[in-house]
């Protein structure tokens, strides 16, 4: 049985309160997982720390942590505290994120995203093991770091997040699982055969390799607003997050799609880039519409094959109260 997590916005929300009010009310609701993401607003650990400490049951994750801003060893430890303070509900969630973020916000250099993603896990692997980490990697050499406290039981499951062949691949060979982000429904399948190439590569099978999809998702009684809103959520990431989003898309036999609305948005034409989404993607990559129209549209998400969860993820516009329609109608 597919799972149905929650993807929260942890930035857009007015109050640090009222988003861990929401991961109380995903568990409520019945959600196997709730995933912090972390942008340009409140850090996740933060937050995720409340909700462990308020919450019971549901699993809690980064989807995902940057692996530029925070060195492997401090990955690590982070996982093996919040492992501790949720009793055992925590995954660490990584990947490179893009130039944009990094560049921009961070001030890092980008630079070999697969190397980097695949050096910080193993090196937050060592680190959760609870052994003395000796690792001599192209980006990070590290001998002698130990946990002083007692390593976390069990050790927490590291997932990457990829879009393109050789990220998903790395994912499959080195990590516990794959996070998919701005993929169609029809789209997702070839990734799952480089999934299944790397899990082959790490001595695995597919399923080893937990394999989450975020799907962009809003339920109102207005299913026009929902419509938009969902729209436009894919619009800003194929046309105003770099050119990683858009070419993935065309990777799936969107080409001209994708071109065409990261065009238009350039040209700051963000309506009309969000209309072309509207006409020719949004069922393919999203459930909007009234409840009862989202709720059909899920489902054919829960029915495909190869996906272990689905994750319920809110349109950037949507306020809180549609934040919470959203996650009401689409509950377990």
């Amino acid at each position: 049985m597919t799972d149905r997590d929650v993807f929260l916005p942890v930035g857009a929300q007015p109050t640090l309160n009222d988003l861990v009010e929401q991961a109380v009310h995903a568990e409520e609701l019945g959600y196997d997982r709730v995933w912090f993401p972390e942008t340009w607003g409140r850090d996740a650990v933060t937050a995720m720390a409340i909700t462990a400490e308020r919450t019971d049951s549901i699993g809690i994750g980064t989807s995902i942590a940057n692996i530029y801003s925070r060195s492997p060893a401090l990955l690590g430890q982070t996982a093996a505290t919040l492992q501790e303070v949720s009793g055992g509900r925590f995954r660490l969630g990584v990947g490179p994120s893009g130039p944009i973020v990094i560049e921009n916000w961070h001030g890092e250099e980008f630079g070999n995203p697969l190397r980097r993603t695949r050096e910080t896990i193993e090196i937050a692997r060592q680190v959760v093991s609870g052994e003395v980490v000796s690792y001599d990697g192209e980006y990070f050499s590290l001998d002698g770091f130990r946990l002083r406290c007692d390593a976390p039981d069990p050790e927490p499951p590291i997932d990457a997040a990829g879009l393109g062949p050789k990220a998903v691949e790395l994912a499959g060979r080195f990590a516990d699982g794959w996070h998919s982000v701005n993929y169609t429904r029809d789209g997702l399948a070839e990734r799952l055969e480089d999934l299944r190439r790397g899990a082959e590569l790490g001595d695995k099978t597919l399923d080893d390799v937990r394999v989450t999809l975020s799907v962009g998702c809003c339920a109102l009684e207005d299913g026009e607003r929902a419509r938009d809103l969902v729209a436009q959520h894919i619009a800003f990431y194929i046309g105003g997050m770099g050119t990683f989003y858009r070419d993935n898309l065309a990777r799936q036999g969107y080409e001209d799609v994708a071109h065409e609305i990261y065009e238009t948005w350039q040209e700051g034409e963000k309506g009309q880039a969000t209309a072309i989404v509207k006409e020719q993607l949004r069922d393919q990559m999203g459930a909007a519409g009234t409840p009862e129209e989202a709720r059909d549209q899920f489902e054919q998400f829960l029915d495909m094959d190869g996906v272990d969860a689905i994750n319920v993820s809110f349109p950037r516009g949507a306020g809180p109260e549609e934040v919470r329609e959203t996650m009401t109608t689409l509950a377990p």
